[in-house]
């Protein structure tokens, strides 16, 4: 039986080697410009903090070649449904920051999206300045959050 911390690394794994193969290049050369990224989502992770049962994540790979950015989200138990979803930065953890790139409307889980980013938008995604954010009428500000982190094997 897999945990679900395997389970991500395994589908993070998988986006690596799709995102690889699709460029048309060799899978070890471009491994290389590849980073993935994860985050938990949680209304512990909200600032202020709030108590919604929602939880969810966000895995991503950046090619830091192309700054193409690729994500998937789940989500579930939210108090309603999702009215917005963002990456927000930059900000450290605990800290506010204004949207730096809005998900597709309507909102549903799981979906998945891309975006070529600008230099300043890459930098803070690498310098862990960014984080996920799944908003709600009964939590406009944010519902279930949690700061992008480089995946370490």
């Amino acid at each position: 039986m897999f945990s679900r911390r395997s389970v991500t690394r395994i589908s993070l794994a998988g986006m690596v080697a799709m995102a690889a193969a699709a460029t048309g290049c060799g899978v070890m050369e471009k491994q290389s410009s590849l980073v993935a990224f994860t985050t938990q989502l949680r209304g512990a992770n909200e600032v202020p903090a709030n108590g919604s049962p929602g939880s969810g994540s966000v895995d991503a790979v950046f090619d830091t070649s192309t700054n193409l950015l690729r994500w998937k989200v789940n989500y579930t138990r939210l108090t309603g449904p999702a009215t917005a979803g963002h990456f927000h930065g930059p900000a450290a953890i605990g800290a506010n920051a204004g949207v730096a790139l809005g998900w597709a409307s309507p909102m549903r889980s799981p979906m998945d999206g891309s975006a070529t980013l600008t230099a300043a938008q890459a930098a803070d995604l690498m310098a862990g300045r960014w984080y996920a954010n799944i908003h709600t009428a009964a939590y406009p500000a944010g519902e279930v959050r949690g700061q992008m982190t480089v995946v370490r094997n």
